[in-house]
Parts: structure tokens; C-alpha cells; sequence
């Protein structure tokens, strides 16, 4: 990577961008098998059912699930849904998720991250300074239109908003808004193109994309302030490209060395998503970690999750990747053998407690004890490798670039309607 390829970068790209403006709109789950939808606005709502009557509506608007429709603002109405449009931003709030439709997710012992190493000093235990992603909490406020959907036992709640708005919510959701205005642009571009490329392969779906860590966080308009606008304004309908089509564009915080092939995290093999060196995030928070967990937690989590495992006698690492990182692990048991990817480990124990598939590992007594470095699945855009070399002065199509090798910037609305292909 030279310093010639930022600026090349960015001349080029000066001479592709577009005065004309489009409007794209994309599905977001928020919330899931939930009870109970409060709803408000600044000036009323309108509220369209299924059926596409129409109603208005005072706010604040409670929404209830019945077996055969739905309870708004006490009169029961024979609909499957109701979509609501507000004349300013909807603030949301859910109540009672139903305990039975709650994905298992083992107790969390979240890992200790270590003080990164500054000039020499050793890394010493302490709280990192800085949040990762956090997932929407129960109240959001959004603009677009919502859509509230009777699934199952509970409610759905989607959030329909133009595309160049929903980065504006990722955006500060994934990194802090006081990082470097190129790190921010890189983030605004990366989160659009994952949109796009969701929205295509997920087109017959009740939504696009999810609201949490399993997508891209998303909390509305939290956090939006004038240095997040101005970068997504900045980079208005820029996606990064292969084959004239949007990439999957992954992102993780931190790999400390080296991004890693998707092949070894999703077993999808992408040109465009292979390993590159990092060595430009070991000022993140989040570099060194350490862990640990208890055997017994383990073999429950297992079997929750329908691996027939009996008491562990031996876990060690059995493979490693290309990038250094655990491809697979061995689980000696009473009743076999059990070989599981170093990512469905992560999955089984809670991606809180192993924070990436870099580190080593031993038995201490009845826990296992980890030490390892980075956050995430490390595929990718690197955000803390991202942000150094914004500082040192790399232009967003540089960096993506480097990150995402073999593609091409390109400003979606010039895009011709491509078949999007997966493998």
C-alpha cells in the first residue's frame, strides 16, 4: 500500500461521483416476537392496515397481538400488519419478549481486554476505554415508516428508511463519530454496500437486514451528529464493487496482524475477502484479551445446541488458518470425539467471552483459560486498522481498497441491474 494509491484513489473517484440523487429504501428488523409496540410522533401518525385502509391516529399508539389480528390503541382490527408513517421521526418502545422465542445464549463471562502496549510498557489488565458495538435497545426513534407484522406468538417491528439515512444510523452505531472524517467515510461506504448487498440477496424477505451485531448495528437516529452527516454526504451512494455489483463488505474491529479468509470463517470463498496484513490496529482497546470459562459450561452449551458431547476431557486447538488464527478444535469427550470450527466455538461459548479465533488455550482445573488478540472474525475491513490509517493520511478509497483487494468504487445509482451471485 503507497501513498501514491490514496491519492490516485481519490482523483479517480472525484471524477465518478454524480450531482443526481436517488431514493433507496431498506428493510430493518428492530425488534422481534415482542407483546406489546408503543409508538409516538411529534404531529400524529397514519396508520395503513393490510388490507390498505387507512386511519388516523393520535399518538402515542399501543400495538397488541391477538390469534386473529391485532389490538390498536384498544380497537381490535382483522389485519396481519400495520405499516405507520409519522410527519417527524417515530419513537419506538417494546415491551415482553416472549421467553420461548429468545435465541439460547449462554451465560456470558465477557473476556478481559488488556491496556494496548504503548511505547514499550507492558500490557497490563484493565477495562477498555472505548464501547464496541451495542445492540438497539428497547426504544429507538427513526425516520421512514414502520412496519408492525403478527409473527407467531409476538410482533415484528421494521423499520422501512432510505438507504443513505440507515448508514447515517450505522454509522456512530459501529465506530465513535470523533474518529478521523476518513475512517468515517470508510464506515459510511462499508455499511452501505453491506445494505445493498443484503437487500439483494434477501429481496423476498419481510426485511433486509437485522438491527444487531448478526448484521450491522443500527440504532437510529442515536448518535447522528454533523460529523457522521457530512461523512455520509460526502460519499452519497459510493459502494464498493466486483463484478459491477455490490461486495458482501465485512467488517470487524480489530485483527491484530492479519485479516482473515472468509472460506475459513463462512466457507464462502471470495476473491475479494482474502487475508490481508494489518499491522495498523495495536492502539485498539481491543488487541489483547484474555478469558476464561468453565468446562461444565461448555459441555452444556453443546449439548443445547444438539451435539451429543459427554464430559470433556481435552480441548486443544487442532488447526489454524492461514492468517494464525484457530480453523478448528479438538473435544476429546467420554463419549468421542467432537471436531468444531474455531468460529463455533466462539458461537457455542458467547462472542463476548471469545472475542476472536486468535489465541491459545490450557486447562486450568475446571476451566479453560484463553489468551489471545483482536475482536471479531477479522474478514474484511479492519475499523481499528481503518482509523490509523485515515491518521496517517490514507483516503477512504485507499483503504478499502486495501482491505477489500481486486474491487472497484462505484456509485450505486450508475449501477446497471445486476444477477447477484453467491456461492
Amino acid at each position: 500500500m503507497r501513498v501514491g494509491l490514496a491519492f490516485w484513489s481519490l482523483l479517480c473517484w472525484s471524477l465518478l461521483v454524480p450531482s443526481a440523487q436517488a431514493t433507496e429504501l431498506v428493510r430493518v428488523l428492530l425488534f422481534q416476537d415482542v407483546q406489546r409496540v408503543d409508538l409516538s410522533a411529534g404531529e400524529g401518525m397514519t396508520v395503513r392496515l393490510s388490507s390498505g385502509d387507512e386511519r388516523a391516529f393520535e399518538t402515542p399508539l399501543i400495538v397488541t397481538s391477538l390469534a386473529d389480528g391485532m389490538v390498536v390503541n384498544g380497537e381490535r382490527l382483522q389485519t396481519e400488519g400495520v405499516t405507520v408513517r409519522g410527519r417527524q421521526d417515530l419513537r419506538v418502545a417494546v415491551e415482553g419478549q416472549i421467553e420461548a422465542q429468545r435465541p439460547d445464549r449462554p451465560a456470558e463471562r465477557a473476556a478481559v481486554f488488556l491496556r494496548p502496549l504503548s511505547q514499550g510498557a507492558t500490557a497490563s489488565p484493565g477495562p477498555a476505554p472505548v464501547p464496541q458495538a451495542t445492540e438497539p435497545t428497547g426504544t429507538m426513534v427513526v425516520s421512514g415508516t414502520l412496519h408492525v407484522l403478527r409473527r407467531g406468538q409476538g410482533l415484528m417491528v421494521i423499520n422501512a428508511v432510505d438507504l443513505e439515512e440507515y448508514v447515517k444510523g450505522v454509522v456512530p452505531s459501529e465506530v465513535s463519530s470523533s474518529w478521523h472524517q476518513e475512517a468515517l467515510k470508510v464506515q459510511a461506504v462499508a455499511a452501505r454496500t453491506y445494505a445493498l448487498y443484503q437487500q439483494m440477496i434477501n429481496a423476498g424477505r419481510d426485511y433486509h437486514l437485522v438491527s444487531s451485531i448478526q448484521d450491522q448495528v443500527y440504532r437510529g437516529r442515536h448518535g447522528v451528529d454533523p460529523r457522521v452527516q457530512q461523512a455520509v454526504e460526502d460519499t452519497r451512494g459510493i459502494v464498493v464493487t466486483h463484478l459491477n455489483a455490490p461486495i458482501l463488505a465485512a467488517f470487524s474491529s480489530t485483527a491484530a496482524g492479519q485479516t482473515e479468509d472468509a472460506v475459513n470463517v463462512w466457507s464462502k470463498d471470495l476473491p475479494y475477502l482474502k487475508g490481508v496484513e494489518c499491522p495498523f490496529d495495536t492502539n485498539s482497546p481491543y488487541y489483547q484479551w484474555w478469558t476464561s470459562f468453565k468446562i461444565v459450561d461448555l459441555e452444556t452449551n453443546l449439548r443445547q445446541k444438539g451435539m451429543a458431547v459427554g464430559s470433556i476431557a481435552n480441548v486443544s486447538p487442532l488447526s489454524y488458518s492461514r492468517a494464525g488464527r484457530v480453523a478448528t478444535v479438538r473435544i476429546l469427550h467420554s463419549n468421542g470425539e467432537l471436531i468444531l470450527r474455531g468460529e463455533d466455538l466462539r458461537r457455542v461459548v458467547g462472542y463476548a467471552v471469545i472475542p476472536s479465533t486468535q489465541f491459545e488455550l490450557e486447562a486450568v482445573g475446571p476451566e479453560l483459560v484463553l489468551s489471545g488478540y483482536g475482536s471479531g472474525h477479522a474478514v474484511g475491513l479492519c475499523q481499528w486498522g481503518a482509523k490509523e490509517l485515515a491518521e496517517l493520511g490514507y483516503h477512504f478509497p485507499a483503504i478499502l481498497q486495501y482491505y477489500f483487494p481486486g474491487t472497484e468504487l462505484k456509485d450505486a445509482r450508475l449501477l446497471e441491474s445486476v444477477s447477484l451471485s453467491t456461492p
